[in-house]
């Protein structure tokens, strides 16, 4: 049954513009983009407090015109769309995406890396028996297994035959649920099977966990899942592209925290009301709360005739937004972003990014940080999209808008600075265009970065200097 309440809202403070911010900082040139309650956003460290107001330093032009980085840091390119496989399956496949990295044996680490390739993508991900779920479809992961000295030692297909595998995230038990943002039925653009799956994928056996959708856990436009350490609940966004908009999820499994296959035994999807509110975008007011927030039973999970989102849930509605994205575990709480949200689109207001924070034990919902109004695009802080914390106890935000393209850190006094810029153009001399940054994430140890360009599709390793 859903949890029910009353519902109270209070709130502190209200949005401030960039350029608002910026003259008050008057530190990086950057600007700080967005304000909020961050503190609640970091598990905190020592080497938070050290950190200084900008950052690691100003972006050092990079000669190879790859990846500008602060001062003292340095990168590696791991692997590079086109190039072979070092397994021999192929080339590497295009559109770099989501990502995770998990500790291995004698000081390994696996990384395993989303391709989110439609059909008539540039590279696919190569069809290999025993892996693959739709011959037709042409997303998927691989998997790259490096050394104690960041050394790539093996580069193979994890899962193939999904179909736009956009994000997801790390399951306690060091699996990666890599989650499809399509909701074709087969028959759609030559698909043999349904798509708008999740899939469990071990990046250092992929053949443990072959390519099973986990249905119970809904078909849409999946982003990004955070699991509940404690509860083994799964928290799912659903970035769908028109009206209505997507829904913010979690999953009840039948056997949480069960290891391998646990998502397999099937389980309750469930979407989140806030009563009061069918659209997140019309919140504005940082610390906006709502307490005693529902969760309703989805009537058909695996949307056999009607998306989710069109679904019933009764007479009080449901509760949308725009570009559900993001999404992770920190703390006590779950954290999930709205990369922006265009009234022209059909919204019920405009933002530059919103993320938002959930208690589930206080079944509490509250706005913690809105971002811009952007009012230039060469610069970082429009359209947040992959998210996640870093050693230093700050965060590492992607960026995915227009203009240049950077990662960028946030550290826990709310002070934003430039991590690195993508100099790869993808346009021409006099439009430049670069591609959009994806799947950050650290390495088990935290002292390596990595994180990849989406196109062309480029994983780097950066290390440095990331505790000074």
């Amino acid at each position: 049954m859903p949890e029910t309440g009353p519902t109270t809202e209070s709130t502190t403070g209200s949005p401030a513009t960039r350029r608002q911010m910026l003259a008050r900082s008057g530190a990086l040139g950057i600007g700080i983009v967005f304000t909020g309650a961050l503190s609640e956003l970091f598990t905190g460290t020592a080497a938070a407090q050290n950190l200084g107001h900008s950052g690691y330093g100003p972006l050092v032009p990079d000669p190879d015109g790859l990846l500008d980085l602060p001062k003292g840091f340095r990168y590696k390119v791991l692997s590079r769309e086109g190039d072979p496989l070092r397994s021999g399956e192929g080339p590497v496949p295009s559109n770099h995406d989501g990502m995770a990295a998990f500790a291995g044996r004698h000081g390994r680490t696996h990384l395993v890396r989303n391709h989110e390739n439609r059909a008539g993508g540039r590279v696919p991900v190569p069809v290999i028996d025993g892996l693959t779920y739709d011959p037709e479809g042409k997303g998927g992961c691989t998997a790259l297994t490096l050394d104690h000295h960041g050394r790539v030692l093996s580069e193979r297909v994890a899962i193939a035959g999904t179909a736009v595998n956009c994000a997801g995230g790390p399951t306690p038990w060091d699996t990666w649920l890599t989650c499809e943002e399509t909701e074709d039925k087969a028959g759609t653009g030559g698909y043999t099977k349904d798509h708008g799956y999740i899939f469990e994928v071990d990046g250092a056996d992929p053949r443990r966990t072959g390519a099973v959708p986990l249905t119970a856990m809904g078909r849409f436009q999946h982003e990004a899942i955070a699991v509940d350490p404690k509860r083994g609940v799964v928290y799912e966004t659903e970035d769908a592209f028109e009206r209505p908009f997507g829904l913010f999820y979690r999953f009840l499994p039948e056997k949480p925290l069960g290891g391998t296959g646990s998502l397999r035994a099937g389980g309750r999807l469930q979407a989140m009301r806030v009563p009061g509110v069918p659209d997140l975008s019309s919140i504005q007011d940082i610390g906006a709360r709502f307490d005693h927030i529902e969760w309703v039973d989805v009537p058909d999970p695996g949307a056999a005739e009607t998306p989710i989102r069109h679904q019933d849930f009764g007479p009080r509605g449901i509760t949308h937004a725009q570009k559900l994205e993001g999404c992770y575990w920190g703390g006590r709480s779950v954290y999930f972003v709205s990369s922006f949200a265009r009234s022209a689109e059909g919204s019920a207001a405009d933002h530059y990014g919103q993320i938002w924070r959930y208690d589930p034990d206080r079944r509490r919902l509250t706005l913690v940080i809105v971002f811009g109004p952007d009012t230039d695009v060469q610069l970082p802080g429009e359209s947040p999209d992959n998210i996640c914390l870093a050693p230093s106890g700050g965060l590492m935000v992607c960026e995915d808008g227009g203009g240049a393209q950077h990662v960028y850190g946030v550290t826990r006094r709310g002070e934003v600075y430039a991590m690195a810029r993508g100099r790869q153009n993808i346009g021409t001399a006099e439009d430049p265009e670069w591609g959009e940054f994806a799947g950050v994430t650290f390495s088990p140890d935290g002292r390596t970065m990595y994180v990849n360009c989406y196109t062309p599709g480029t994983t780097f390793a950066v290390t440095g200097p990331w505790r000074r």
